[in-house]
């Protein structure tokens, strides 16, 4: 693990356990948007074909982390570009109900909600049955008017891990699709799109992907690609356009595959030339073992957690939950105070929803959480 550690800058004298927040940059990244940056210093330097290969390497990187295909992948600016290319593409009918959990991402809302209220479809929110959402809570409300639901592998707010498999199958049943935010675990968490049974998977790049803000992508089963419209619609969708002097002939003719829904001027190499090495370092170091890394120091912190003071506020299941875990003061009230205290102890982790997300990476190590734990015990 030293080894991989070296791979980032120092966190000054920062213990930083908040990579579900925001991703730092490891040093193979930070040389690549050095190099960009010298590419626009020097325009005759940029290497022929960038503009059109380096979004198509990336696909074929993130096809390999996802056990999916490099044309089932579009490049995006964040998470929220794969919500809207399916809010946009679907061919709503009034009636049709698309399913979001209560205390969802907001931007699942934000996409689905505008459709509602202009009568296209309805929006039904999922309540938990327990403490936490659980596959059961939406296969209940899964009806012949269900067209889609919209839902996070793993919880934003305390880490709650979805059996999607299980969500996919109820989906499917019903003739409905699911659309899938991994934000919180992609990068970090091993996924099997295909074991998912997602239709769709739509991810952030600036987390666990540790690339830069701005980036992203998104997933589309291929059966569903043709089937689904494009808007809204930029020129580099169209096929051949690297054969820019075709492109004035009127003829219409889509991209085949998922890049119709790449963000416009994609190949926007101060992101994605970081981005792209920070895919590699992710394969090179191994999901696998950042997964098995994390899950160890989780469980370190948990075996030790003051809880005269705390209180786990995630599935104390560890196969119940994502790469990182969510904890709270005893009394609710004194969280944010709990976590301004780690703060100005150096400890950065989020505050979210009246928890403190704490999301280690493989720049963290044991002497990290005990520094954590002496504070919250305090």
């Amino acid at each position: 693990m030293n080894a991989w550690r070296a791979e980032w800058f120092e966190m000054e004298d920062a213990v930083y356990l908040d990579m579900a927040g925001q991703g730092p940059l490891p040093r193979v990244a930070i040389r690549a948007a050095q190099q960009a940056l010298e590419w626009k210093k020097f325009p005759q330097r940029i290497p022929d074909g960038t503009h059109f290969d380096l979004p198509n390497r990336i696909r074929g990187l993130l096809a390999r982390m996802i056990n999916g295909k490099a044309d089932e992948i579009a490049i995006t600016t964040g998470a929220t570009g794969g919500l809207a290319a399916v809010a946009n593409g679907l061919d709503w009918k009034p009636g049709d109900e698309v399913l979001i959990a209560q205390g969802e991402f907001p931007a699942h809302f934000a996409t689905f909600l505008p459709l509602a209220a202009l009568g296209k479809l309805q929006v039904k929110i999922v309540k938990p049955a327990g403490r936490f959402l659980a596959a059961s809570d939406f296969a209940a409300q899964i009806g012949p008017r269900t067209r889609l639901v919209s839902a996070s592998l793993v919880r934003f707010d305390n880490g709650a891990r979805l059996d999607a498999a299980r969500v996919a199958r109820a989906c499917h049943d019903a003739g409905a699709l699911l659309l899938l935010d991994a934000a919180q675990c992609a990068g970090a968490m091993p996924i099997d799109i295909a074991a998912l049974g997602a239709d769709f998977l739509t991810v952030s790049g600036y987390k666990w992907m540790l690339g830069p803000y701005g980036t992203g992508f998104f997933w589309a089963r291929s059966e569903l690609i043709e089937r689904i419209p494009v808007g809204p619609f930029n020129w580099l969708a169209l096929a051949d356009t690297a054969n820019f002097g075709s492109l004035s002939d009127m003829e219409f003719r889509l991209a085949p595959g998922a890049r119709r829904w790449d963000s416009p001027e994609t190949a926007s190499f101060f992101n994605l030339a970081p981005f792209e090495a920070s895919i590699e370092f992710l394969l090179r170091a191994g999901v696998e073992t950042i997964w098995q890394h994390n899950r160890k120091l989780i469980a370190g912190l948990l075996a030790r957690l003051p809880l005269d003071c705390c209180i786990l506020a995630s599935p104390a299941n560890a196969d119940e939950r994502g790469p990182f875990v969510c904890i709270a003061a005893r009394k609710r009230e004194t969280t944010p105070a709990l976590w301004e205290r780690l703060r100005q102890a150096g400890i950065f982790t989020s505050l979210r929803e009246g928890s403190i997300r704490v999301a280690p990476h493989l720049f963290n190590s044991e002497p990290d959480i005990d520094r954590l734990l002496s504070v919250l015990a305090l």
